[in-house]
């Protein structure tokens, strides 16, 4: 599964992951492969991605929205905080 993290000025992140879990506006929920068609949009709060190899990326967003379809992922965010 792949995964593209824009925010209005710059990639975040792209690439290969094996789940991502954000904050929906009715509840967090996690994607994993081969996940159906959805389109939601996102709450204030943590995403929580696991790469391929095995590392956690977290980070928090303002608000955005994520789109899954053929094991491609887009997250549009607002106001991305990271702890680093």
């Amino acid at each position: 599964m792949v995964i593209s993290v824009l925010a209005p000025d710059k990639e975040f992140f792209s690439g290969e992951i094996k789940s991502v879990k954000v904050p929906g506006v009715s509840g967090q929920f996690e994607v994993l492969q081969n996940h159906a068609p959805i389109v939601s949009a996102l709450s204030a709060g943590p995403v929580y991605i696991k790469k391929q190899n095995g590392e956690d990326l977290i980070f928090s967003i303002r608000q955005g929205f994520i789109e899954v379809l053929a094991n491609e992922v887009s997250l549009l965010v607002q106001g991305i905080e990271t702890d680093t």
